[in-house]
């Protein structure tokens, strides 16, 4: 599977917004993230990696 989990830095810690995204869409405000069940979030702030070895996308706030 080629997915990935998407956290949010928060002081400096990683926070789980969504799991087995997607897709990640740019916005005006932020990145539409829609997973593989087709649930939705927004995230608001700016992409700071993605690291697709280990699954994980990073944002910042």
């Amino acid at each position: 599977m080629c997915e990935a989990d998407a956290y949010i830095l928060r002081d400096d810690k990683k926070e789980l917004v969504l799991k087995s995204v997607d897709l990640v869409k740019p916005q005006d405000d932020g990145y539409l993230l829609v997973d593989i069940y087709g649930s939705q979030k927004t995230v608001k702030g700016r992409l700071k990696q993605m690291n697709l070895v280990n699954h994980e996308i990073i944002f910042e706030e």
